[in-house]
């Protein structure tokens, strides 16, 4: 079953790099991948204290979740404007030449 949702996954990832084109995917990947990462962590980790108790583990998975997300969106927004900045080097580059296409039709 795992393999299944790891093919469906990588099948939505392929399908969203296509649409949005690769970098604005590997964002929006960042963006799901670090906080989903994170929140596995702390279940792990914290999940012998939290869920010795089935009423306290799911009562405190959903706020740990969401402080979880919310802790980890400048983490998230970091790394992406890293990529923002590694792109936008190369059109300020002194190698990259801007030029004006004019049409046969409007000469």
């Amino acid at each position: 079953m795992t393999y299944v949702v790891l093919y469906l996954a990588c099948i939505v990832c392929i399908w969203w790099a296509y649409r949005v084109g690769w970098l604005e995917a590997l964002k929006t990947i960042i963006g799901i991948l670090v906080p989903s990462a994170l929140i596995i962590l702390f279940n792990l980790k914290a999940g012998r204290l939290l869920f010795k108790s089935p009423i306290v583990g799911i009562i405190s998975i959903l706020p740990t979740a969401f402080f979880i997300y919310r802790g980890s969106l400048p983490l998230v927004t970091t790394i992406n404007s890293w990529i923002d900045r590694k792109t936008n080097d190369f059109a300020e580059s002194q190698d990259v030449v801007d030029v004006e296409v004019i049409s046969k039709e409007d000469s």
